[in-house]
């Protein structure tokens, strides 16, 4: 609280650092105004990752459940980083930090730029993002993000590394063994042919998604194409051969 109209210890209050001031002059709608904003910035600083910015958890799960609520057809993508901690031990937190950031924007302005306000993107934590969006866009969307990820993420290695397109990490048990460069592997589950009716069915099969993707080398996306009752001969079932970088549908 500011005491009178005092302009130099209104703005200093301010360069302190303090999230909001208010003067004692100040009518009681505009106190209750302010300090209502105070706690909704609050809220949304709780709710966002702290290097990325992007929604967490929370948001996450609340904007699944909405589109569950409203019957909406959607897409629910899980993408994780491949060989991101053995990045981060041979070259610095301070490294990994800025591949993670690398990653958000790829996956922000991806989804964002082809979906726009249909999509959602959150961030788990670490290297864990999920992504949100109509069923109709996902391949034009994740393909776009594992090009624009193998084409980019090269740079974020030393020249020796990035020409050899590997590098000698040791393992848990002390032994050395090739790194590839990092990937992105993508797990996607969908309701077209499933009826979802909590977050957490949605969660289960993502993440079992998101392991079967990264079980394939190179960066790719995985795109699950089983239903509730699926028939022998529904030929989506099959497995087609592995291609780096393009659809692999389970």
């Amino acid at each position: 609280m500011c005491a009178g109209d005092d302009d130099e210890a209104f703005s200093a209050a301010f360069d302190a650092k303090a999230d909001e001031v208010l003067r004692d002059s100040a009518r009681p709608l505009e106190v209750g105004l302010r300090l209502d904003a105070l706690l909704r910035r609050s809220d949304r600083d709780t709710f966002v990752h702290p290097s990325t910015r992007l929604p967490g958890a929370v948001e996450i799960e609340a904007d699944i459940a909405r589109r569950i609520e409203n019957k909406e057809f959607f897409a629910v993508c899980y993408a994780d980083l491949d060989h991101f901690k053995e990045y981060n031990d041979r070259y610095s937190y301070y490294d990994g930090d800025r591949v993670i950031r690398i990653l958000s924007k790829i996956l922000h302005d991806v989804v964002k730029g082809t979906c726009g306000e249909a999509a959602f993107v959150g961030h788990i934590g670490g290297d864990d993002f999920l992504f949100i969006m109509p069923v109709e866009q996902v391949a034009e969307t994740c393909g776009e993000i594992v090009h624009a990820f193998d084409t980019l993420i090269p740079f974020q290695y030393s020249e020796q590394d990035r020409r050899a397109g590997y590098y000698f990490g040791k393992d848990r048990r002390g032994q050395l063994h090739k790194v590839p460069l990092m990937s992105v592997s993508i797990g996607v589950v969908t309701n077209e042919r499933r009826q979802f009716t909590h977050t957490a069915q949605v969660s289960e099969l993502a993440t079992e998604m998101k392991s079967y993707a990264k079980s394939l080398p190179g960066s790719v996306y995985t795109i699950d194409r089983r239903g509730d009752m699926p028939t022998p001969a529904d030929p989506s079932m099959s497995l087609p051969s592995h291609e780096a970088g393009s659809a692999e549908e389970r």
